[in-house]
């Protein structure tokens, strides 16, 4: 394939066609999110706001993070134990990648670190984390069908939250598939052109799925989700909002939704509309909800930005180099045979 295209089917598609869509995606979403706004009414209640339940919602995002670094490990505890710290580290830089680079790298750049930090093959690390998103859409899901029991949301959001939930009905039973029934899944993949691929990856998913801690951790991903929460209320009651924290969930898994695309880097742009068109819902107006969704995107950036560029200083890496590594390496620390078989 020549350089600078990607394949699509029989097509070659320029690489830069799709970060650019992203960039043209977040442009609009901005003038859209600004238009018709009172700058100056921004400002005023960015004066007015409460600045000790910002303080709040920032320290309790960073928290998400060291708690996802905990559910991380307990993943992989059937195959090694990770120190925490190091986890943090490889979740941290990966943050970072996803928001200073479109296309949102750095789930593959943290396997890759938590591969060579822990001596793991990279299929083990990217194992752990489609389990995480597994357990992610799940939580997502019933989270949402519970909250439409306590606030009154417009039909068609409800009938797409149905959707979600059977969307993640069906990547559950194949994620259980893969893990309970390994023999069927290796003869599903087996006359595919990534086979051998696939079977060290159904492997892996078997072996964390049969782990005591596998179901911990499927526990904890409601506390996982439930924490995220947080800043969204916090900010929601710094800005005086009368909104339950019930709106406060259903604000997060729209936003949470919304941003699962690639898309520019820190999702700028698109961050401030699905904001604001998730706190048009409960009757914010747009001036006030786009002073929301600013202070928002401030709060879960500029503290990423920061503890993120720490951890990859920490690396001795440069983010380039990190990105090439993580892509061009199906595995970047291999272990031996006997190991796999443990």
């Amino acid at each position: 394939m020549l350089p600078g295209f990607l394949r699509l089917g029989d097509k070659k598609v320029p690489k830069w066609l799709v970060p650019a869509a992203g960039y043209v995606v977040s442009l609009a979403c901005l003038v859209w999110v600004f238009k018709g706004v009172d700058l100056a009414e921004v400002r005023e209640n960015f004066r007015s706001i409460h600045w000790a339940w910002v303080i709040l919602a920032v320290g309790a995002d960073m928290g998400v993070y060291i708690f996802q670094a905990w559910r991380w490990n307990l993943l992989l505890s059937p195959v090694v134990r990770a120190p925490l710290w190091r986890s943090v580290q490889a979740i941290y830089v990966g943050l970072f990648a996803n928001e200073v680079l479109p296309l949102r790298p750095g789930e593959v750049i943290r396997c890759f670190l938590q591969a060579r930090w822990s001596e793991l093959p990279f299929s083990v690390a990217l194992s752990s984390v489609i389990i995480e998103r597994t357990f992610d859409g799940i939580w997502l899901a019933l989270v949402f069908g519970v909250s439409t029991a306590f606030v009154s949301l417009p039909r068609s959001l409800v009938e797409g939250g149905r959707v979600l939930g059977l969307v993640t009905l069906g990547l559950v039973a194949m994620l259980g598939l893969v893990m309970f029934r390994k023999h069927d899944a290796h003869a599903a993949v087996s006359n595919t052109r990534w086979a051998e691929r696939l079977r060290v990856l159904v492997e892996d998913l078997h072996r964390m799925g049969n782990s005591p801690s596998f179901y911990v951790a499927a526990a904890a991903s409601s506390l996982y989700l439930l924490i995220q929460v947080i800043p969204v209320y916090a900010l929601m009651r710094g800005f005086e909002f009368d909104l339950s924290i019930w709106a406060a969930t259903v604000v997060l898994i729209i936003w949470r939704l919304g941003t699962v695309l690639p898309q520019a880097p820190g999702n700028i742009g698109s961050t401030q509309a699905l904001l604001v068109v998730a706190l048009k819902l409960f009757g914010v107006e747009k001036s006030d909800a786009t002073s929301f969704s600013v202070m928002a995107w401030l709060v879960v950036t500029l503290p990423l930005l920061i503890a993120g560029f720490v951890a990859l200083a920490i690396t001795d890496m440069k983010l380039g180099e990190l990105r090439r590594h993580a892509h061009s390496m199906g595995g970047p620390v291999q272990v031996a045979a006997e190991r796999r078989s443990q």
